[in-house]
């Protein structure tokens, strides 16, 4: 009797399940053993953390206009939708075309372990969760793929032909025959397929079920997470021996809906290049200070907490800042200026800038002139009365007023190397940023809210305007094209912050634009011409579009 010959499975629902079965199953063993060797070492993250440093301006731009703070976990989401992809992808494969499924599933492995190499601080470690990850994927794959070829449909129709009995007149008919030896081949064949299938589905919820936990187990806060949070916690940071003056009765202007003038730390934006935030013990913290000096030296956490902290207000905006938009924010800092840690190392004269560096490997190019005049840029330990957050850069950073931060807002900083614009280049002048990042004058309007509805009658139009280092001396509003109109301003803290505005208006019905300005210190007016970010900070006139409705 004839076989049939053996015909190659199908693309099915199985393939799919086997790739993303094995898949998870190795990603969550990766992610669990990276939580004992450290948190920067997740495949997750490394991953994430080489396409932030890979990826063109624009995408970085755009992930920060569409998701703004929550950048991040937009990214996590992202390399996790794109990593089920590739492996549904990879259980085909290897279901019809083995070995390829393997290759590729091995593949994301290697490309786990550069990551997690190119961006460690310790590359002697961080290779390990992503290899095994990739060993664990390659393992789930190779058990899942023969049960899942065995439940396959074209297998399962090979192995059980339809039974077909020759009834009377010789026209087939399924006739019932206890006798027959076929049939009850076919009902064991059918049995046997079930059961497969039974123990394929079984094994892929369980790697499924196993990834998941090992990840979660992963997810928790590590012994050194909780330490470092303990410290922060404990922590008792020394009284200013400078402390800034008393923040203005007339600053803060009281208006439902307008930022207030200092930014609690639960809202201050985050934008920065670290997937997963540094966790740093300050006793294990020291700033190394060198370059063209004629001192190269090591600053202990001790010896910063010794030295004169001096207390500050300032307000920082990020480069990425679109106009009217909301990455800025302003705050009360503690720290000790960048000024007297340069006088110490005695930069050569020909320097002119300093390369500030990052636990997490950002850096940042920041004039130098910047740290060594008379403005507070300082080593701050301090935000709003407490140590730093973690996520604002615990234990110490860099604040600089009148830069944008790509150049100046340095978070868990560790070096600042002395030397020149025209020999080394920073990260973000890496991707076509301006070198240097003074802060452009600019306003907001925050009430009424964008598209916001209106009753008619008496009401305000108030925001905030800012350009640190420079300051503010006046914002004007103009109404649909009406004339442009003063308005009144708060108390400014000093120039180094930002500043609240209002306007009272009478609404009339209908549909109306409003548009702010600022006016600086120095006698110059917010630019009107729109321009991006690229390549060192938006420009315009802010404008809101408000329905006003009759009472």
């Amino acid at each position: 009797m004839d076989t049939a010959p053996e015909r190659r499975p199908g693309w099915t629902p199985l393939g799919w399940l086997a790739g993303v079965s094995a898949v998870v199953f190795g990603a969550g063993i990766g992610e669990l053993v990276a939580r004992f060797i450290s948190p920067e070492s997740s495949p997750i993250a490394a991953i994430g953390g080489g396409l932030i440093d890979l990826a063109p301006s624009w995408a970085k731009d755009a992930a920060i206009a569409l998701f703004g703070t929550a950048d991040k976990i937009a990214l996590i989401v992202g390399i996790a939708l794109v990593l089920l992809v590739v492996a549904a992808i990879a259980g085909q494969l290897e279901l019809r075309r083995p070995p390829w499924g393997v290759v590729i599933v091995a593949g994301l492995g290697v490309i786990g372990v550069g990551a997690a190499l190119l961006r460690a601080d310790d590359p002697a470690s961080a290779w390990i969760p992503a290899a095994l990850a990739g060993a664990a994927s390659v393992f789930g794959l190779r058990l899942l793929t023969p049960l899942a070829r065995a439940e396959s449909p074209a297998r399962s129709r090979a192995a059980v032909p339809e039974p077909a009995l020759v009834g009377a007149g010789g026209s087939s008919s399924p006739m019932v025959d206890d006798d027959n030896p076929d049939r009850d081949e076919n009902r064991a064949a059918a049995g046997a397929a079930a059961s497969s299938r039974r123990t394929f589905l079984l094994w892929s919820a369980g790697a499924i079920v196993v990834g998941v936990g090992a990840a979660l187990v992963g997810g928790v806060r590590t012994a050194a997470t909780v330490a470092v949070e303990s410290v922060r916690s404990a922590l008792r940071l020394p009284a200013a021996a400078v402390t800034a003056p008393p923040i203005p009765a007339g600053a803060e202007l009281d208006i439902p809906g307008l930022a207030p003038v200092i930014t609690p730390n639960s809202s201050f934006y985050r934008i920065d290049t670290a997937l997963i935030v540094p966790e740093i013990d300050p006793a294990d913290w020291a700033l190394r200070v060198h370059g063209m000096v004629e001192n190269e030296f090591f600053l202990s956490w001790d010896e910063l907490l010794a030295l004169p902290l001096e207390e500050s207000v300032t307000t920082l905006a990020c480069v990425s800042n679109p106009v009217g938009g909301d990455l800025i924010g302003n705050a009360v800092w503690l720290g000790y200026p960048l000024r007297e840690i340069l006088a110490r190392a005695k930069p050569l004269p020909d320097a002119d800038m300093v390369l500030s560096g990052s636990r997490d490997g950002f850096t940042a190019s920041t004039p130098i002139e910047a740290l060594t005049d008379d403005r507070n840029a300082i080593l701050a330990v301090g935000m709003n009365g407490e140590p730093l957050p973690l996520a604002h850069g615990f234990p110490v950073r860099m604040v600089v007023p009148g830069l944008y931060g790509y150049v100046s807002a340095t978070k868990w900083v560790t070096s600042l190397e002395v030397t020149r614009f025209d020999k080394v280049t920073a990260y973000w002048t890496d991707r076509g940023w301006s070198e240097r990042g003074p802060v452009k004058l600019q306003s907001r309007i925050d009430v009424p809210r964008d598209r916001q509805g209106l009753s008619a009658g008496d009401t305000v139009i108030a925001g905030v305007a800012w350009q640190q280092h420079v300051g503010v001396a006046g914002v004007e509003v103009q109404i649909d094209d009406g004339p442009w109109q003063r308005a009144e301003l708060a108390t400014p803290i000093s120039d180094d912050t930002w500043v609240q505005w209002s306007l009272p208006w009478t609404a009339e019905p209908g549909d109306h634009v409003l548009r702010c300005r600022a006016l600086s210190s120095d006698g110059e007016t917010q630019i009107a011409d729109r321009a991006g970010v690229v390549p060192d900070g938006a420009t315009g006139w802010h404008e809101r579009f408000v329905q006003v409705f009759e009472q």
